[in-house]
């Protein structure tokens, strides 16, 4: 009784000394200089390992203790503050002043403090760190589980009230039921894209194979006004992809930043100061902050806490791009990241949430992209063999887009706000506005290049484009009008048509080109959407350069119609080609084609015959057998009216191909045999940017006019093309035996930058060498078979010889110097070629340029 008696007295005691004691202090904290309110600053007291954090509202709360006189205020890119306490205390707003610390690089209060890495307490520690990550790391399990559910919406930023009522914005008064506040800047956002996803994901270490399995999917808002819906989903995923602090580099935004804990370059790109221990959610951490050493290259900077025990384990992170940044459009990013450990000891990621605020232009309005991501009942136990015997690495449930709303209310972890509830309203609502069907279609122009001939309750069904392509010109064609178009899936879900017919003022003839293309899975839009099983059949009449089968675009492209000379030497080409095609989920790709084709000599080319007599051919006839096989192994597509693209480049593409040419069948004149193989790399090198590197090399076999020789892959425009040669003329060179090698250095600015007023205009340099070997057997060079007339007489304008042979021992090179990002937009590159300067007509040098917006 007497042990309870004084156990009653202590309890009282201790309720009556608590509030003076332990009593706690809250506030807010705000910019001094806008008034905004800050958050993920840092709260605590020097030395006493007590602590916290600012929340998305600026808001703080810390306890109180008799004899604790000073309270210390820090974050990256403010002034530290200490701030005197007086007894009974309840209330401290406090303003903190911008440092700027990115243009002078100084992180506390020393100006232009003199940064070392050796015996450095914060460097040693977060050596210890990057030492354990690896333990860290899930794939070290031999299995594992979890649930993912991840939300991201897309809002107009910084919305004014006022604006609302004058202009385009007058005739949609709902808007304003649709505006929320941003909980980090407080700023007004208008909500118009929602996406969502649940998704669970599995591994097995050995042999290694880990698969997402979607569950369920939407999307609601501007998404549903494109009829590739998933367009814009796909690029925002890419764009603001999922972020891995263990891994070495953070891909993000399409580009590649150095993680904070990289193994290969953490140390020595970023300055790292240990701040204080304080306790975050009963773990007790060290709080670390870190910056770049130069604030334009692609970094961030932020807080670590790190759990102050053997593990090194990263407890949370907070993460944001520079104030100077070189990184394009992007007012703010805000990454935080919050872990947890499971009974079984693995630290795993539970809350991933990204902010960032966009800005193309001053005059247009900004937008704001939130993703928030939650990973749950994470799992360990050993999984069934079954489950990764389904092909590809993202496997999506058949009833994933036909989800109810019981499903969503059981997996969604982050409820919808009001406005997010109600965004099917809002496109119904645009919908009802006087004038909006047409300003959708110009909007649908401009990004998908086609206009639609459909509405949101009826989908196209077909489609007038490429709108880029309906006036062009060429030497023979003159002036030249096209129109085009295909249908889509809303036609026909398995038969798909497309065709264009065009008209040359010059020549005065009409060029025409139809396809029918059967799918044998159904598709949602196109039939080009990954994987493909598809059987086609085109037939097409037109004017063709030798050249254009190099274009990555369409030859009539109005942009890449402009040369850097005159392409006088063309053909008149009737084609009619059977080609299937198909594809694995893992990437692999197997396409067969049955082509004829008839090619007559337009313009200045000609096909003499290389009989003494030089008697002239009128036209040449093929009949081919193609094969090739691709693999790409990981990469995925977006899907756009014109084709699908690549998401992502990161995946290395492998090309195998062989051409068989069959005399006596369908009218085919010669026998031969053309065999290509090709591999492209992407090489990310860190914070040195990345190199793309292209190895090709091909062989004709047999004994061909030079028509069916291998011509290099030659640019003529003034628009410059991933893998060609910029200053190589129209079928200057033959061959039937070639290797070229090609590679890009992309810097992303790393010399630029740091160059004193140079790196304000946040300019990025690329280098690129090109270089071409080449021979033509004897077998195959008019000059070594006179009177052959089996050979052609190579092309000659106004009797001078336009193609040479090469030199075995001599391979052609070309190099180039270029600096984008000039006005966020353009691409300037400066060409030079390095030799066979004396071939006639050559040019030495040229300016060629590119539209490119990158991050």
């Amino acid at each position: 009784m007497a042990q309870r008696y004084y156990k009653t007295i202590i309890f009282l005691l201790f309720i009556l000394i608590s509030p003076q004691a332990f009593s706690q202090l809250r506030g807010v904290i705000t910019d001094s200089l806008t008034n905004e309110t800050l958050m993920y600053i840092s709260v605590f007291y020097e030395g006493k390992g007590v602590g916290a954090i600012s929340n998305t509202k600026g808001e703080y709360t810390i306890e109180t203790r008799r004899g604790w006189n000073e309270l210390t205020f820090s974050a990256i890119g403010y002034i530290t503050k200490v701030v005197r306490i007086e007894p009974g205390m309840k209330f401290l707003n406090v303003k903190m002043a911008p440092a700027d610390i990115m243009l002078s690089e100084v992180v506390v209060k020393p100006q232009r403090e003199r940064y070392t890495r050796k015996n450095n307490p914060a460097v040693d520690f977060m050596r210890k760190v990057i030492e354990h990550k690896s333990e860290q790391k899930l794939e070290e399990n031999d299995f594992y589980r979890y649930d993912k559910y991840q939300k991201m919406k897309t809002s107009l930023n910084d919305v004014k009230p006022e604006g609302l009522d004058k202009g385009l914005f007058k005739k949609m008064p709902f808007l304003k039921d649709q505006i929320e506040v941003s909980p980090e800047s407080q700023k007004l956002i208008l909500p118009l894209s929602i996406q969502e996803t649940a998704s669970e994901v599995i591994y097995r270490k050995s042999p290694k194979n880990q698969k997402t399995i979607i569950k369920g999917m939407r999307s609601n808002g501007i998404d549903e006004l494109f009829s590739t819906g998933d367009m814009v989903g796909t690029v925002l995923n890419d764009v603001f992809s999922d972020v891995n602090i263990y891994d070495n580099d953070i891909r993000l935004l399409q580009e590649r930043f150095v993680s904070p804990i990289s193994s290969s370059s953490a140390i020595s790109f970023y300055k790292f100061y240990l701040m204080d221990t304080i306790m975050v959610d009963r773990h007790e951490c060290v709080h670390l902050t870190f910056v770049p050493q130069n604030s334009q290259d692609f970094g961030f900077t932020g807080h670590l806490y790190v759990v102050n025990d053997s593990t090194y384990a990263v407890k949370k992170c907070q993460m944001n791009l520079p104030k100077n940044t070189g990184v394009n459009f992007v007012e703010r990013l805000d990454i935080s990241q919050e872990f947890e450990q499971l009974p079984n000891g693995n630290w795993v990621l539970t809350d991933d949430d990204m902010v960032i605020d966009l800005s193309l232009v001053d005059a247009v309005q900004g937008a704001q992209v939130r993703r928030t991501t939650k990973y749950t009942n994470y799992s360990f136990e050993p999984l069934e063999a079954d489950l990764f015997k389904k092909r590809g690495n993202v496997i999506k449930d058949p009833r994933a887009q036909n989800r109810d709303d019981s499903f969503w209310a059981e997996v969604r972890q982050v409820p919808l706000t009001e406005t997010e509830g109600g965004m099917d309203n809002l496109i119904d609502k645009f919908q009802e506005i006087p004038g909006f069907k047409y300003f959708m279609i110009g909007l649908r122009a401009l990004v998908e290049n086609y206009v639609e001939t459909g509405t949101k309750n009826t989908p196209s069904k077909f489609d007038f484009g490429p709108v880029n392509t309906v006036i062009s010109s060429n030497y023979i064609d003159g002036t030249r009008f096209r129109l085009s178009g295909q249908t889509t899936a809303q036609f026909n879900p398995n038969w798909f048509l497309k065709g264009y017919a065009a008209y040359g003022l010059r020549d005065q003839k009409w060029k025409y080109e139809a396809e029918v293309t059967y799918a044998f899975d159904k598709r949602e839009f196109f039939p080009w959407e990954f994987p493909r099983h598809n059987l086609s059949l085109r037939y097409r009449y037109d004017v063709m350069s030798p050249m254009d089968k190099f274009l990555a675009t369409d030859k009539d492209n109005v942009f890449v119609a402009w040369k850097i000379t005159t392409v006088d030497q063309m053909s008149y080409v009737r084609d009619i080609e059977m080609k299937h095609e198909i594809e694995t989920m893992n990437g692999l790709s197997l396409t067969t084609s049955l082509l004829h084709r008839n090619d007559e000599p337009a313009g200045k080319l000609q096909y003499l015959r290389n009989d003494g007599d030089a008697t002239a051919v009128h036209d040449i006839t093929t009949t081919e057998l193609g094969v090739t096989l691709s693999y790409s192994p990981g990469q995925t597509y977006i899907n756009t009216k014109q084709r699908r693209r690549p998401v992502s480049f990161d995946a290395p593409v492998y090309t195998l191909s062989h051409t068989t040419g069959f005399k006596g069948v369908l009218g085919g004149d010669y026998n031969f045999n053309l065999t290509e193989a090709s591999i492209w790399k992407r090489f990310w090198l860190s914070s040195w940017g990345r190199a793309d590197v292209t190895l090709k090399a091909g062989a004709q076999w047999d004994k061909v006019p030079f028509p069916l020789l291998i011509l290099p892959a030659a640019n003529l425009s003034y628009i410059t093309q991933k893998e060609t040669f910029n200053l190589i003329n129209n079928m200057e060179f033959m061959n039937d035996r070639y290797a070229s090698f090609s590679v890009t250095y992309d810097m992303g600015g790393k010399l630029l930058n740091r160059i004193p007023l140079m790196k304000k205009l946040k300019w990025r340099e690329a280098f690129r060498f090109r270089t071409l070997w080449g021979d033509l057997t004897d077998k195959n060079n008019p000059y070594k078979n006179p009177g052959d007339s089996d050979l052609f007489l190579f092309p000659a304008r106004d009797g001078e010889v336009t193609s040479f042979v090469m030199d075995p021992k001599k391979p052609y090179m070309e190099a180039s110097v270029g600096i984008y990002n000039i006005f966020k937009i353009l691409h300037v590159e400066y060409v030079r070629r390095l030799n066979y300067l004396d071939n006639p007509n050559t040019k030495k040098h040229g300016i060629r340029f590119m539209i490119m917006m990158t991050f």
